[in-house]
């Protein structure tokens, strides 16, 4: 039987994202959780959105960290 994942954060909680190296270039900073996403794989997922940027990001779990 899989055990469900639960998200560490919740929305509206203040985050330190750092981008990962793999991916698309992204901007590290403080972010606010917006949505709590289904888990990819072993690591759960967070829509977020800077207070700088007009758009909103999709960040795993692993990359985030509470300010």
């Amino acid at each position: 039987m899989e055990r469900a994942l639960k998200h560490k954060f919740t929305v509206g909680s203040n985050v330190y994202f750092t981008a990962s190296n793999v991916s698309r270039p992204a901007a590290t900073g403080t972010y606010e959780v917006i949505r709590l996403l289904p888990t990819e794989g072993d690591d759960c997922q967070y829509r977020i959105k800077s207070s700088s940027e007009a758009f909103e990001r999709v960040a795993k779990e692993s990359q985030l960290a509470l300010t």
